[in-house]
């Protein structure tokens, strides 16, 4: 069977977890999360929460992968970044 490889993206705010893993060729977005084993290292993530792209387009579960792919795991945002700059405008109007 030929393989691809493909990189496995989560980052939180103090940490970004990059994983190349080989995978079986017609593998979904699913078993390729799954074989690079971010979920037992970040037990935050939900397959069924968490937002999946590849290169910063949403994908579903089921979408095969191609060789090279970049698979992302998105985590809600702490804060909305238009409140930020809001608030951070606030901040130095006040200063």
């Amino acid at each position: 069977m030929k393989k691809i490889s493909v990189t496995i993206i989560y980052a939180r705010a103090n940490h970004q977890f990059i994983h190349k893993v080989d995978i079986i060729m017609g593998s979904t977005v699913r078993e390729a999360i799954i074989y690079s084993n971010v979920l037992n290292i970040f037990k935050e993530i939900s397959l069924y929460k968490n937002k999946i792209g590849i290169y910063n387009k949403i994908v579903k579960l089921k979408h095969v992968v191609k060789n090279e792919d970049r698979i992302e795991i998105y985590r809600d945002l702490i804060i909305d970044p238009k409140e930020r700059r809001r608030n951070r405008i606030i901040f130095l109007k006040k200063s």
